[in-house]
């Protein structure tokens, strides 16, 4: 529930930025700042709080950063001008990070090993949730009362997660020893967990420089009312749903890498189709969704990996290289959103699916590699202890 809260507050923007935008009397890509502030502090609070936050208790802590992130979207109902939206925005943003990390962990230690990705993908299937419901209800209601009320219903959702937390999450909940802030950043001079990182921020983030203006695309190019764009929402995350526990099941079954490599292949061809399709409704629909469950089904996957690789790799750092691999998809989200904004004030918003597919396809190469190293890796332990490679298991399984 705290990640469906969470997962609103990050997406809903995408549906009721145009109406901020002229609220708020901005250009639509200094508007699309809003995510990208969001995003950059996620990508730098997550790794700090966790290191601040290792000894606390994981539901105080977790009821704690739900009660911050619901005084930073009363903020944004309250926003006077631009420059406090941002501010707001900054302060939900810093929540995120922290919480995923500490959820991602929690939920790999409650359940036996082979389960790992699927009870990922649940704590995550709250943010697949936000955008089946939140994100196209952010849209209808900003239709109906404005996009301030939007943020209000963020803030009640918050709350409400906060009470489910403190009702519901087991007491005593078993962690990593806590690590030193700078044990945090020992992770990014691990070069195996450093080429994982690169893979999220470019892979997941580059779909951003067309997903921040989806909602824009959809009114002025394929020509839908605001309230059809919350209808394509709901279709968009219906899949999402569907791609998010297909995805996840699939990597446990036939392992990270294969998986991760077909979820960004596809991406990066939906985002090329996306300037050929976008005049026509009937076939924009389709590609949206597509894009959806590959684009979201890729989150627990590559959590999965990192948390792999981590405990190969760098075993005392889990939380750390979690945490990381969080700011990691939201520097993607951050760069994205600013490089989107730039592509649509130079070239116009159907310039940013060609321009995404470029930078999506990068990470697909960087995911061949990766596997290749996996496989040399594996091989290598192979010789000098025998048994097999984890690949191999996967396959066999």
């Amino acid at each position: 529930m705290a990640a469906l809260a969470i997962g609103m507050a990050e997406f809903i923007v995408v549906g009721i930025l145009p109406a901020i935008a002229t609220d708020m009397q901005v250009s639509l890509p200094r508007a699309g700042m809003i995510v990208s502030v969001y995003a950059v502090a996620v990508a730098v609070a997550a790794p700090l709080l966790t290191a601040l936050t290792g000894r606390m208790d994981r539901r105080w802590l977790a009821a704690g950063l739900m009660g911050v992130f619901v005084v930073g979207n009363l903020v944004a109902y309250f926003a006077p001008d631009f420059a406090t939206l941002l501010v707001s925005r900054a302060l939900a943003g810093a929540v995120q990070g922290v919480f995923y990390s500490m959820a991602t962990v929690v939920a790999a230690s409650l359940v036996p090993k082979a389960r790992a990705g699927e009870a990922i993908a649940i704590m995550f299937s709250g943010l697949t949730i936000a955008l089946v419901s939140g994100v196209p209800l952010g849209a209808f209601i900003t239709e109906a009362m404005g996009w301030r009320a939007a943020f209000l219903m963020v803030s009640v959702v918050g709350a409400l997660a906060a009470l489910v937390i403190m009702l519901f999450l087991p007491k005593n909940i078993e962690r990593p020893a806590p690590a030193h802030i700078r044990d945090q950043f020992k992770v990014v001079l691990v070069p195996r967990l450093v080429l994982v990182f690169a893979i999220t921020c470019i892979g997941y983030g580059g779909a951003f420089i067309a997903f921040t203006f989806l909602s824009d695309i959809l009114q002025r190019v394929t020509g839908f009312s605001q309230n059809q764009v919350g209808a394509v929402l709901v279709a968009y995350g219906a899949a999402v749903t569907v791609g998010n526990m297909w995805c996840a099941k699939l990597a446990d079954r036939k392992g990270a890498v294969p998986t991760i490599f077909g979820i960004l292949a596809v991406l990066t061809l939906m985002l090329s189709l996306l300037s050929l399709v976008a005049p026509h409704p009937y076939a924009m629909v389709p590609v949206v969704m597509v894009w959806g469950a590959v684009a979201f089904g890729s989150i627990p996957v590559l959590q999965l990996y990192v948390v792999q690789q981590a405990k190969r790799l760098a075993p005392t750092s889990l939380d750390a290289s979690s945490s990381m691999n969080i700011s990691a998809f939201n520097a993607g989200i951050a760069l994205g959103a600013w490089a989107g904004g730039i592509v649509v004030a130079r070239s116009g918003v159907m310039a940013t699916g060609p321009a995404a597919a470029a930078v999506v396809a990068v990470s697909v190469l960087l995911v061949l590699v990766s596997g290749w190293l996996d496989r040399r890796d594996c091989a290598a332990e192979r010789a000098r202890h025998g048994g097999r490679c984890a690949d191999e298991v996967a396959s066999a399984a």
